[in-house]
């Protein structure tokens, strides 16, 4: 996998891209991450790299130009015009990050997952210029609805969610698939059976865990996970599961 990172801030990514399964997984080749400035792309000597919008209104907007370069830059090819638009290469996908962007989720990582290549534009400001969303970028991602700065700290999210999936990254490849944010599995629905409150779960969260000492502070491990029955165990951490989501994330349930 190769993560491009587009941005004013380029080294704001020297901790994120440091440290942890990001940094393991550059060090065993697993991806490659390059992180561009965005200012090497402006024509004039103070590297204006925004403006302010069209019809007036607050703060400034990235202009387009630098951005439709660098992305042409790091692909080695043209991204066309209104009058013709090249085919990206396969497997790759130019992601704006914006808080007007559709919600990046579990399964969106995964899907990205899928990929060769990732360019990832950092939004700043008050925005973009739109035509940056609708003509140059595959698809516009928000991680949350809330406002950020800018999009660095939405692409350190991204960037370490997406590797984590990727084959090799974590080690044990089971540790992605047993984890928050997983489609209930058959099995799950079984040892649900009966739970009418639990039978629309679409998303699960995490089961509970729990670890040495089996009794801390006079609260104790559940005595399921002692006596050594794995289909008993299996069922106990799907209804947990269950629950869990049903206390945390309602709106993980189908209505």
């Amino acid at each position: 996998m190769h993560f491009d990172l587009i941005t004013i801030f380029p080294e704001f990514f020297t901790g994120p891209l440091d440290h942890g399964i990001v940094r393991r997984a550059r060090e065993a080749g697993i991806v490659q991450i390059c992180v561009q400035d965005l200012r090497e792309f402006t024509k004039d000597r103070h590297k204006t790299v925004d403006d302010r919008p069209f019809g007036g209104g607050e703060g400034m907007v990235l202009k387009p130009e630098p951005l439709f370069e660098a992305v042409e830059k790091l692909l080695g090819q043209s991204v066309g015009d209104s009058a013709q638009k090249p085919t990206l290469p396969t497997g790759t996908a130019v992601v704006l990050l914006s808080a007007a962007g559709k919600l990046f989720t579990q399964e969106t990582a995964r899907r990205l997952a899928r990929l060769k290549r990732i360019v990832l534009i950092c939004g700043r400001y008050e925005g973009v210029d739109e035509r940056v969303a609708e003509h140059l970028a595959t698809e516009e991602i928000s991680v949350g609805d809330y406002v950020l700065s800018g999009g660095e700290l939405p692409a350190a999210i991204v960037v370490d969610a997406v590797t984590r999936l990727l084959p090799g990254a974590l080690g044990n490849e089971a540790s992605t698939e047993n984890e928050s944010f997983r489609k209930l599995e058959e099995s799950e629905s079984v040892a649900m059976a009966g739970k009418s409150a639990f039978s629309k779960v679409r998303l699960l969260l995490d089961y509970p865990h729990y670890t040495r000492p089996a009794e801390y502070r006079g609260w104790k491990v559940p005595d399921v996970l002692i006596g050594g029955h794995h289909a008993e165990v299996a069922k106990w951490r799907a209804q947990q599961a269950a629950e869990k989501t049903r206390r945390n994330r309602p709106d993980l349930l189908v209505s």
